[in-house]
């Protein structure tokens, strides 16, 4: 018998609300539990602060990224004890952001990405809300893997507000004006930023990823989906890397924005992300967007 047919069972029987109890709530609970663990194996890392992280910014880098769900998430938490700090900023060891990315009319950074284009680029402004910091980056990526991020300081989302500078910006790196790109993917997301003893290297650990779509209005959110992505200068010695391979976690390419563009726009062309986001759907044990 089937979770519905028993929840008809119940109704036949004037017992909607106890089905409810039966049915949906240890689903409920089930995440509750894992989200709280997840905290309380945060707030047991040794803290680190963003002054004492100064020395490892990493803007020329080697990225490798993880795709997994938030029970592994938990796991791998454990295992990181006595290895790694975690960033502490305003009171806080999970950090909030709000990106949106700016694309042109025909969406070329997306396909550029779609297609396999290398390199390519992307243009975003990222705000980091217990900071109070925004910026405005475009990310390249090139032909041997590398990663290249550039940004200045802008006030808000809002950079038509400093259009003569976001210009020359945005000009002097992707051969665009500001008028020829505009918003087209917001996410917004927790983050969890973790620092090797050794300080060698960053591991970002990205949750509850949520996408609105400027276009078609539609939202989109990823449930038990955790994006981790470690950064590094060359090839130095990484813990977190055993750690992966002990719990069977893969490195699986990711862009939030391609996803997020995917889950909020049924009729944009994904072929290449197809078998990507079937992956991701039995990963978190439901079909997203």
């Amino acid at each position: 018998m089937t979770k519905l047919d028993v929840l008809f069972h119940f109704c036949n029987k004037n017992a909607c609300f106890i089905a409810f109890f039966i049915i949906f709530v240890p689903n409920m609970a089930k995440k509750s539990n894992i989200d709280t663990r997840i905290l309380d194996l945060v707030n047991k890392l040794e803290p680190i602060t963003l002054e004492e992280m100064s020395g490892i910014k990493l803007m020329n880098r080697t990225d490798m990224k993880f795709v997994t769900n938030k029970g592994k998430l938990a796991q791998l938490l454990e295992m990181a004890q006595g290895k790694y700090y975690a960033q502490f900023t305003n009171e806080s060891k999970i950090a909030e952001y709000i990106t949106t990315y700016w694309d042109t009319d025909d969406l070329n950074f997306y396909f550029e990405h779609h297609n396999g284009r290398a390199p390519r680029q992307k243009v975003r402004v990222r705000s980091y809300i217990g900071s109070d910091l925004t910026f405005l980056e475009v990310k390249t990526k090139n032909n041997h893997g590398r990663t290249k991020k550039k940004r200045i300081e802008v006030p808000s989302q809002e950079i038509l507000e400093v259009k003569a500078e976001a210009n020359e910006f945005i000009d002097r790196l992707t051969h665009r004006r500001l008028d020829d790109i505009h918003p087209t993917v917001q996410n917004h997301f927790h983050r969890i930023t973790l620092v090797n003893y050794g300080k060698t290297e960053r591991l970002t650990i990205d949750f509850d990823v949520e996408f609105h779509n400027f276009e078609t209005n539609d939202e989109a959110q990823t449930g038990q989906l955790v994006i981790v992505e470690l950064k590094r200068d060359g090839n130095v010695y990484s813990p977190v890397l055993d750690i992966l391979r002990h719990l069977r976690i893969k490195p699986s390419g990711f862009s939030k924005y391609c996803i997020g563009s995917v889950m909020t726009n049924r009729g944009l062309k994904h072929n290449m992300f197809m078998e990507k986001m079937v992956w991701i759907n039995k990963l978190v044990g439901e079909r997203l967007g």
